[in-house]
């Protein structure tokens, strides 16, 4: 009788044992999915201007839908190639990037973020070629230049963007947002002084921007901002003659 009864409790024992197994291993199982589905996020606009966050494998899933219903949609490809790059997937970024550019030849930040894919898999052969090419290709453009810095700068590649700012100053010496926009690229840089420089000529070229006389502030210079004021063409000439300064300074200037 004592040993039917010593039985039954080491069965009982052993059924407690494995059902504290079952429940460990339940509850790291579920940790480890809902580690994948929520760990990993991205951004999206809702239609009303809204950015929301959402799990990477929602958002995947929802980009190839929205490209089964239309594959020539580049921004769709644009940011499920940013969601392959997370995930260190080099070749399938690449190609939704370049599906991105041969619907939309203009879209710098698929065109700087395939830079940034050929660093991170190791070819910066191929990289600098490629950047070469993206620079040669806005030449004529201020405008395009301006904005293809601005797409490198977002990908953290500061020397061809900092090249593009300068191509498009050597392109239009009198624009203002040039000006301005390598004011903050040498504040980020944490050099006040060229960035109070840049900050002076943009504000001389259009005084009427607040937010840079909110940096000249910060950086210790006084300014007012008029009601109205008309250019000084003496400026203008200014700026066009220090145009030679600028030209070609995009590795001496640094």
């Amino acid at each position: 009788m004592t040993g039917k009864v010593r039985r039954k409790k080491s069965e009982a024992g052993s059924l407690v044992f494995w059902l504290d197994l079952v429940t460990v291993f339940t509850f790291a199982l579920l940790l480890l999915c809902t580690t994948l589905l929520v760990g990993c996020k991205s951004q999206e606009v809702t239609g009303t201007g809204e950015v929301r966050t959402v799990p990477a494998v929602q958002r995947k899933a929802d980009l190839l839908k929205t490209l089964d219903r239309k594959f020539e949609n580049p921004q769709a490809h644009y940011e499920l190639g940013q969601i392959y790059q997370s995930e260190r997937q080099w070749i399938k970024a690449d190609y939704h990037y370049s599906i991105a550019i041969s619907f939309d030849p203009a879209h710098t930040q698929a065109q700087a973020a395939t830079v940034k894919v050929y660093i991170e898999s190791g070819d910066t052969a191929k990289s600098k070629i490629y950047a070469e090419i993206l620079i040669s290709k806005v030449t004529g453009s201020a405008d395009a230049s301006y904005r293809l810095g601005l797409a490198f700068q977002q990908q953290l590649l500061d020397e061809y963007a900092f090249d593009c700012y300068m191509q498009a100053i050597h392109l239009d010496p009198t624009s203002a947002k040039v000006h301005k926009q390598l004011g903050y690229y040498y504040l980020g840089k944490n050099d006040k002084v060229r960035a109070e420089e840049y900050f002076k000529r943009s504000f001389n070229l259009d005084p009427v921007q607040p937010e840079v006389a909110g940096e000249l502030g910060r950086l210790g210079v006084e300014v007012r901002i008029p009601g109205r004021v008309e250019r000084s063409p003496r400026k203008v000439d200014k700026i066009a003659e220090d145009k030679e300064v600028y030209k070609w300074t995009r590795r001496a200037g640094r």
